[in-house]
């Protein structure tokens, strides 16, 4: 076993409700393990859902949130073969300055991806799990509502994939982003005299509104899927059950979660995809330019994180998503 890290280390935590606070916490005192990987954090990425409804808006304190970030091998248990010192690795790791995973969960990025642009990659993966399970294949019709950053993710990652992807959202900034970032379709919405209406394969709903899942039980043909990516967090109209009930029926439609834990985390037999195989790819697509993320993030050092997460939370941040960069502090 290799000698322990007893360095202080930094951490984004929430101290209170609505309240973030760069503190310091100790190292891990163990040995680094024979299987394990650690070293200094290069980016994290904000989440504009989890973190904020989960954590940042809970009851629980202190809580420490991140699950996404790019880190450099700075050390490697005995064992490890698969990455090296200096090597630049994604894992689901928290926002804190330094990391120590089992390099199983060390996914290694592709060479000259920015860190900040690589952790978009945890991102990708919760529509990329809706692309391994839907039963529509290219060249289908996909309606994507919703276009935060993961929804904007999912619309580029289906059209670059050989569908027709129609990408819907009520708010004009978020419309030119995604028309900048090369979606070729987007539109405030699709009503149900859209020539579409009807001839949707999937549409992957991710804004979390209820209306706009009933809307899309109404558009998907016969047999269709709905895929609800976009969690819930609050009731935001007075739809009752029987509305989404009648046209789940009458629609012949699927409707399911969109709960991107639904394929394994690791490889297994009998299993199709995989998260990190879906994050290697996602790191891949982002390095080849096939998803984009230029101006869909801002990138500060994360000496003060609350003017961050206020500004996520009431969306007056000036792009839909932020990224600690930890190299700069």
């Amino acid at each position: 076993m290799t000698t322990a890290t007893s360095t202080t280390i930094r951490a984004v935590a929430f101290t209170a409700a609505q309240r973030a606070e760069l503190v310091e916490l100790p190292g891990d005192p163990a040995p680094l393990a024979a299987n394990e990987v650690e070293g200094p954090t290069l980016a994290s990425l904000t989440s504009p859902g989890t973190e904020l409804n989960w954590q940042y808006l809970g009851a629980n304190f202190p809580a420490y949130p991140g699950y996404a970030c790019i880190f450099e091998v700075q050390r490697a248990g005995a064992e490890v073969t698969a990455v090296k010192p200096g090597d630049r690795v994604f894992t689901m790791g928290p926002h804190r300055s330094w990391q120590r995973v089992p390099v199983t969960y060390a996914v290694k990025m592709p060479d000259g991806l920015d860190p900040r642009v690589a952790v978009f990659s945890r991102l990708m993966g919760v529509s990329m799990s809706t692309l391994t399970t839907t039963l529509a294949r290219p060249p289908a019709n996909v309606l994507v509502t919703g276009l935060g950053p993961v929804g904007n993710l999912a619309a580029q990652i289906f059209q670059s994939c050989g569908y027709s992807v129609t990408a819907a959202d009520p708010v004009e900034s978020r419309r030119q982003l995604a028309s900048k970032l090369g979606l070729k379709s987007v539109v405030a919405n699709v009503p149900p005299t859209d020539p579409l209406a009807k001839k949707i394969s999937l549409h992957a709903e991710c804004s979390g509104h209820e209306q706009a899942v009933l809307d899309g039980l109404k558009l998907v043909a016969k047999r269709g899927e709905v895929v609800m990516i976009g969690v819930p967090w609050k009731k935001r109209t007075d739809l009752s059950a029987f509305d989404i009930l009648h046209a789940v029926f009458h629609r012949y439609a699927t409707l399911r979660s969109g709960w991107e834990w639904e394929v394994p985390i690791e490889p297994a037999e009998f299993r199709m995809g995989s998260m990190l195989g879906s994050f290697a790819a996602a790191m891949r697509w982002l390095a080849e330019g096939r998803v984009r993320v230029d101006g869909l993030y801002l990138a500060v050092p994360p000496r003060d994180p609350q003017p961050i997460y206020q500004g996520l939370l009431h969306q007056t941040l000036s792009h839909p998503a932020a990224v600690f960069d930890w190299s700069a502090l």
